[in-house]
Formats: C-alpha cells, structure tokens, sequence
C-alpha cells in the first residue's frame, strides 16, 4: 500500500461532548424511546477533503452524510457553500433511512470547480450548475454531456465508448474491453506467444443517474470470441458537471476454467480497456506523456524536433517541450526544415510494471522495427497522455503499481489514429495462472483432511479450492483536451488517478448522528491510561501499513489484504502455510480499521481500509456459481479453503465503505448477499465434524446465531436501510429473526437452530442447550446487534443479546448457575471486552465495566495484547531477511483486529470507568 500523506485530522466536536454522548443515560434509552429530532432541525455539517489539493483534475466527487433519526424527511433537499458562502452546485439523493423512515444517510456529489476549501452542506434548495450534465437516450446510443465533453455509450456491440468529443472536436473514440486468453501454459516459462483475442460484448445498458450534477452510466456483458463468451464484466462510467474527464469502474468475474495439475485451462493473458484516438497534427505537434515515479512525466513528440545536429530555434524547441503548437516551420532554422522527412516518427510506447519495484519504458517507430529503451523507475505512476496542438486523451489506472502487472500501451501515434491500452493484467507477465498450489497431499476424507487442518490449520478438500466466481474492480480515468495540457496540469491529473480526491464527514458528524450502533468516540488522551491505548492503536496501524511495503503484500488479486499470522523463526509471515497466510478478514481488520477512521478522520487509515473493502469484497467472496453469496476462510490463495461462509462474505465489512462515499459497486455486493440463505442448501458449513446424519431442508437449515446470522442479517438490514428492491423481505426476515432468536430456551446462548428459508423464522427448540463459541460474536455480530437494538424496539431479543455479553465472560461458576452449564473452554477474552462495555453502558452496571477493562488489560489468552508487552518493534536486516525492515514478532493480525476493536469501543462506551 502506498505511502499517503497524513494530514491534519479533521476538526469535529470537542472530546468532552462526544464523552457525553456515550453517558450512562443515553446508553440505557431503548433506541424507540431516544428523542427524536424535530423536522429540519440538524446543524450544517462541514464537510472537508481527505486529503489537501481539494478536487484538483478530478471530475468530481462524491461523499455520505449520516442525520440523527427524524432530522430529515425523505423528501429534504440540501445546499451546499464554500468558506467564502458561495453557493456550490451540488446532487443529492438518499442512500439510507432509519426505520421509521427518516433520513439517515444522503449522498452528495460536486463537480468540477469546486475549491480546495471545506464546505457546509446544510438543509436548503441546492444550486444549479452553470453546466450541467445532461443524458440523451433518445438514439442509438445514450448520450452523456457535462457541458464539457460528450460520451456517446453504446447499447449493443462491442463499442462501450463509440466516442468522446469536445465541442465538434472528436478526441477518442472505440473505447472497448480487450481480453487475451492463453489456452496453454508451459510451466517454468514465461508463457507463449499463441493467445486468442475477446472484445466486450455489451448485455445490459441502465442509466443509473442522470444529473444534473452527476450522471451514472452501467454497462453488462461478457468478453466475446466467436461462439465463446465469458468473463463476465460490469462496467460504470462516471461524468460530473463541468468536467473534462469521466471515470470508470471496471469489475471483472473470473468464470474460467483451470484445473491443477493441467496445463490446458483458461488462463488470462491480457485485460485492458482500449481507446482509439484521432490524431490530426502534424507529428512535430503530436506529443506523448508517460507518468514515470510521483508526478513525474515522460514528455516527448512523436517527431522530435530536439536534441538534433541543427538546431530549429530555442523558441521551437521550448514550444515542444512544453506540448504548445509549434510556430510555422518556414520561422525555423531552415536545415531543420528541409530535412524533417529524415526524423523519425516514434509512434509506439509501451511502459509495463511487472513487480511492485520496477517499471521500464521502450518506444519504437512502427511495427516490425526494433524496439528502444526510455528509461525506467520503481513504482510508475500509472498514467499517459497521447495528442496534440487540436486535442488528446489522457488516461490513467489507479493503484497501477500496486496491482501489477500491469501496463500501458500507446500504438500508432504517427498514424491517423493512435490506439491507447490501459492493462489491468500486462500481457508481458506470465499467464494468470490461478490454480490450486498443490496436489492435495492425500486428503480424500474427510478425517483426513482434518488431520491436515490440524498440521497447516488448511481446510483442504477436492474441488473446492477454485477460482471461479471470484471478482476484482480497477478505476479509471480519462480525460478529453483540447490541446496538450501543460506539466503542471498533467501533474494534477497524475495525483487525480494516485489518490482520488475525496470529500468526509467530520468524525463529529457521525458520532452526533449515532449510526454504527454508537461504538466510538474521537480520539482522547485526557489522561494517560488512555493516551497510552491511543498510542498502541496508533502503533498497530503504522506497523501494518509498513508490513503492507516490507512485504510486498501488492499484486492484482492480493493487493488490499493482509497476513494472518507471523513465523517468528523465519521473521516471515506464514505466507505459505495454510490457514495461517492471507487473512481475508478473519476476526474482522475490516471492522477495526473502519472504526479506526471514523473516530480519527485520518486520511491514510481510510486509504488502507478502501483497499481491504474492495479486496475482501470482490477476491475472497464468489459471486457466480453454486458458491455465489459465500466467502473463503482464510489460506495460501484467497479461494484456496474449502470453508465456504457467510463469516467472509459478511455485508457488515462493506456498508461503511457505501456508506461514507456511496459507492455504487459496493452497493451491488450488499444487495447480491439478501438472498444467500440459500447458500446453505448448497453447502453445509460443519459437513466435517457432524455426527448425526444431515440432509438440508429448506423449511429445517441448521444456522448458527453467530458466524452465520450475522453475516445474514446484515444483508437484510442493510437492504431495509437502502430500501432497496427486497426491503420489504429483508426486513421481514430482520425482524422475524430478531423474534425467534429471542424466542430461544438461551436465546443466543443456544447457539444455532432450524430455519424454515421459506417463512424466514428459526424454529423454537423445545429444549434448552448450552453452545457458545468464542468466533460467534467476532465477525461483525457486536456491531450488528448495537445497531439492531438502537433501531428497533424489541426488548426479548436486546436481553437475550445482553445475556450473552454478560455471560460470555463471567466465571464458569456464573455461567453455570444461570444456565445449568458452563461455556466450556473459551478464547478471545480482551475481544469479548467490549461485550461487557456494551452491556455496562445498557445495563448502568459498574462491575461490567470493571469487567471490561480488567477483561482488555488482564485477558487469561496468552497471544491478547498486554500492558506489559513490548510496543516496539524490532530491525531485520542482512542476511536475517530478504529486505531490510522492522518485525513486531508478537503481533497476530487476530489479536490486532480485537485489540483494536476492544480498545476504540471500551474508550467510547466506559472510558470514564477505565482503570488509572
């Protein structure tokens, strides 16, 4: 992950009111009998960018914005001003309602033009944009103006961009998906050269918004060759008011076929989205740009007119350099001028970065001639530019380094036409070569395989450890000028594709909105018992975002992840050792970070969780097949486990990511998990240890009220929040749900019962049992049931969750006098502390507050952080370890992500009880 500028955190309310936000006597107030706010009576809210610049060269921005329940009817509409009170053109529209239909999330979108400064979104009649974006479905395409540049986008065929024009000045057009399938792969080698060549086919065209300051533009299909169609593809295209460029969402679903052992299979060679661009000038004015290491560019002309044995004139070659319009050729030095048949016209460039550390450049002048070093770096930046003095298209790929191989081509550019390729996967690298890492080592039972769980901790079965269905999205964006722009401009456009700028809600806003079930509070250092857990959370972030560069955790299918347990004796993460490698949010590190940045604003900790969303959201969940709804447990491949769970594919690790910026692919995940209560007819998830004979039922599925509720159930609320096409099922099943659980002999202490799929209720057990885990409430559950109980009036089920929370860790002797039975051996105690904290705060108990921090200093597990452990870090360098950089070999991404999540909840809920 790359290395963010922090900035200043953002300003919100002060400590001591957020402190009174999480009194005793709100805690206690069932979430029906919370004041409601009257209509209308929220504070504006300042809304700042992440990081400085503003929007710079973007097109536009757009940000989620929490209201306290009955602030806003669902029919408010909003205006925004900048620091001076200008009025700012602005969209806005809902993207979540509190339950009694109030507002309780809204997004708003500016557009280009909007300055670096902060500004003050408030309820009012929004302003127009001088410009605005405006869409035409009328023809055989749908048309996109920003009062800028027009998008014709096509409706069929293989063209998704027919073209991009200023004015009456086309500057790009045939914008199409380019797929290159090696039907073979010779292990060792780099691949071979025999590859067949798919173009998109378009499926489904929906205009998602249209105006008038944003426009959203959905394209479906599949890469097509012949009679062959596949790799599946959703495609947004982006247009803001005002704006030069649009951006693009590019999601691909790998619904191929390799098998291990096999070297015939679908293996990807190329992925790219290609552009055609008209080139009209003459050569000395056709200019390329190449972004080399930071901002920095490759500037040269496909004639150079530089560096030669004559010299046309400072004044010439000055305008080159700069990419202006060269004065008329009979003003130079006339040697230069006679003789330019004689220059070369370079009219290919290709920049590739194979590996996280190096990229090279090379030119050439035209097919089937040699090609010539440019030069090369470490980390390009991801970006080009290829036209001239009337006009050209800028292009770049976000996270182009990080998610090698990638690459950029630029074709023909002494030609009419220059073709410009952006490759998600470079062609240059070996094949996508996604099969399962070994030959199964004689695991065919299912005892077997779980003697093999308990060496390498891998869940191992035939057939399971598959790619297909699994999905990874990249961002785009293009930019249509009317001339070359200027370095400076350029280097705007280079930050715009690094690090999309994007506009926040203060940490104060969401905390006075209460959403997320009112776990956190800002940062405080008011005494130092806190000061010092602020540190370690501090601590464990830094150390994670360098592990995240020491260790190279970069790549197109891993970048966004991180390692689950650490190799003291190799000071190496245990990368190759089954269950214990890529995390793929075991114990919730999405949670922790996200919680981490809403209390803090800080840009760099938001950077490193969107990462992990898209990572987690997209690799380790199926999204087609018999598997589409489940995620993978954690392993040496992200698909690699036979562990197909709700656990992974929980929507609670995705909605504040939409939440906090709307993201529409997010969205598309979430509502894709409100129907995976089927999955579990598909699947059984405790296949491997059951003793009694089990054939699923839909009227009589065996859920679990942890792991596998949670992840159902935050699907449904998320749904009845968003109001999407199935709110009215997913709040059935929230509700119905909520009652059967409660309804329980132990409530959540009875661990799992029969679910009728049909009537969405879990079947009463006529006896009660005891079956408690300690991974029941550590995927998300301890979030949810907060926002449940806030929202929805249901004081069975609010006790049964108490219960478990004051039980969870309570002496066996406690357990067994309210339950007739002990919990049995348990783990993550200092995890569950912020169980005690929750049920403190609702139940005004002191002890339980006690409790909570004597449970997050004191835990009985040997791997939960302590006071008394040693904070620092240690250096590895020399022949200790591939490259020089630090170790924390006490650090397990398990104890971090509770830690954390302990630490920032225990703070907000009791950290006036915390011990001195």
């Amino acid at each position: 992950m790359s290395p963010i500028p922090r900035r200043s955190l953002l300003k919100a309310a002060a400590v001591a009111g957020a402190a009174a936000q999480f009194s005793w006597a709100l805690g206690t107030q069932d979430a029906q009998a919370a004041p409601r706010a009257e209509p209308g009576d929220a504070d504006p809210v300042t809304l700042d960018w992440l990081e400085e610049g503003g929007l710079g060269a973007a097109p536009g921005s757009t940000v989620g914005v929490p209201w306290p329940k009955g602030a806003y009817e669902k029919d408010q509409t909003f205006a925004l001003k900048d620091a001076d009170g200008k009025e700012v053109p602005v969209q806005s529209w809902p993207i979540g309602y509190w339950p009694d239909g109030s507002l309780k999330w809204t997004a708003h979108a500016v557009g280009a033009g909007v300055g670096a400064g902060k500004l003050t979104l408030a309820a009012g009649a929004p302003a127009a944009p001088e410009k605005k974006v405006t869409v035409d479905k009328s023809g055989g395409t749908i048309d996109v103006s920003t009062g800028v540049i027009t998008a014709k986008i096509g409706k069929s065929g293989s063209t998704l961009v027919k073209s991009v024009a200023r004015g009456s000045t086309e500057i790009a057009k045939d914008g199409r998906l380019v797929l290159l399938r090696q039907p073979e792969i010779e292990d060792g080698d780099q691949g071979t050269e025999k590859y067949e060549r798919f173009e998109s086919v378009i499926g489904e065209v929906e205009v998602e918004q249209d105006g008038p300051v944003r426009a959203v533009v959905r394209v479906d299909g599949k890469h097509r060759k012949g009679g062959r169609s596949w790799l599946p593809f959703s495609i947004r295209l982006y247009f803001y008011a005002g704006a030069e460029s649009f951006r693009m969402v590019h999601t691909i679903t790998f619904d191929g076929k390799q098998e291990p052992g096999k070297a015939s299979g679908d293996f990807i060679r190329g992925i790219g989205v290609r552009f055609k661009v008209p080139m009209r000038d003459a050569a000395y004015d056709r200019h390329i740009r190449i972004g080399g290491e930071g901002t920095g560019l490759l500037r040269e002309a496909v004639k150079g007119i530089t560096g030669l044995r004559r010299d046309p004139g400072a004044a010439v070659r000055t305008a080159q350099f700069e990419g202006k319009k060269l004065p008329d050729p009979s003003t130079w030095d006339q040697r230069v001028t006679t003789r330019l048949q004689y220059i070369p016209e370079w009219g290919d460039y290709t920049l590739s970065q194979l590996s996280a550390d190096g990229f090279g450049v090379r030119k050439r002048t035209k097919k089937g001639h040699g090609w010539i070093p440019a030069g090369g770096g470490r980390r390009a930046s991801g970006f080009g530019y290829v036209g001239g003095a009337s006009g050209g298209f800028a292009f770049g790929l976000r996270d182009f380094w990080e998610k090698f191989p990638a690459q950029l081509d630029i074709r023909d550019a002494q030609t009419d036409e220059a073709e410009v390729t952006l490759w998600l996967w470079s062609p240059e690298a070996q094949p996508m070569d996604l099969r399962f890492y070994h030959d199964g080592m004689g695991q065919d039972t299912y005892p077997e395989q779980l003697e093999g769980l308990n060496i390498t901790y891998e869940d191992y079965e035939p057939g399971f450890g598959t790619p297909y269905g699994i999905a990874r999205t990249s961002e785009l964006l293009f930019w249509a000028h009317e001339s070359t722009p200027s370095a400076e401009a350029m280097a705007q456009q280079v930050e715009a594709v690094r690090t999309p700028p994007q506009l926040a809600a203060p940490p104060g806003q969401l905390i006075k909105a209460g959403v997320f079930g009112k776990l956190f509070a800002e940062p405080d250092r008011s005494t130092a018992a806190k000061a010092k857990i602020e540190d370690h959370l501090d601590f464990l972030f830094t150390y994670y975002k360098d592990q995240v560069e020491m260790r190279r955790w970069y790549g197109f299918w891993d970048y966004g992840d991180i390692m689950h347990s650490y190799d003291p004796s190799r000071r190496q993460w245990c990368y190759d050792v089954g269950g214990y490698a890529w995390d793929n949010s075991e114990l919730s590190p999405d949670l922790w970070l996200w919680f981490a940045y809403m209390r803090s604003g800080r840009a760099d900790i938001f950077r490193f969780a969107e990462a992990m969303t898209r990572h987690t959201g997209e690799v380790d969940v199926y999204h087609l097949g018999k598997w589409a709804g489940l995620g993978t447990r954690h392993g040496v491949q992200h698909y690699a486990d036979s562990a197909k769970q709700q656990r992974i594919a929980n929507t609670t690790y995705r909605r504040y990511y939409y939440f906090l910026t709307a993201d529409e692919r997010v969205g598309d995940l979430m509502h894709a998990n409100v129907d995976s209560d089927e999955t579990f007819l598909v699947l059984d998830p405790i296949r491997k240890i059951r003793t009694e004979p089990y054939t699923p039922d839909r009227n009589a599925l065996s859920i679990g009220f942890g792991t596998d509720w949670s992840g159902l159930v935050s699907a449904w609320l998320t749904e009845w929040e968003r109001r999407g096409p199935k709110w009215e099922k997913a709040k059935a099943r929230v509700l119905s749900t909520m009652e059967t659980i409660a309804a329980q002999p132990n409530g959540f202490v009875q661990g799992n019962a029969l679910y009728d799929l049909d009537t969405g209720k879990f079947a009463v057990a006529k006896e009660a049992k005891v079956s408690v885990s300690h991974l029941s409430a550590m995927f998300g559950l301890v979030e949810l049931n907060a926002e449940l109980i806030d929202q929805i009036d249901m004081p069975k089920f609010k006790e049964a969750w108490l219960d478990y929370c004051r039980y969870f860790n309570a002496t066996k002797a406690e357990q067994k006098a309210r339950y007739g039975s002990d919990f049995g051996s348990l783990l993550l105690f200092q995890g569950h502390a912020r169980q005690d904290a929750y049920a403190a705060v609702q139940l005004k108990d002191d002890k339980l507050a006690a409790r909570a921090w004597r449970q997050f200093y004191n835990s009985a597990d040997t791997w939960d952080y302590k006071e008394s452990t040693d904070w620092s870090t240690k250096k590895i360098e020399g022949p200790t370890g591939l490259v020089p950089g630090s170790e924390a070999a006490w650090v397990s991404t398990n104890a971090t992500a509770l830690y954390g999540l302990a630490a920032i909840q225990n703070l907000a809920l009791v950290g006036d009880k915390i011990p001195s």
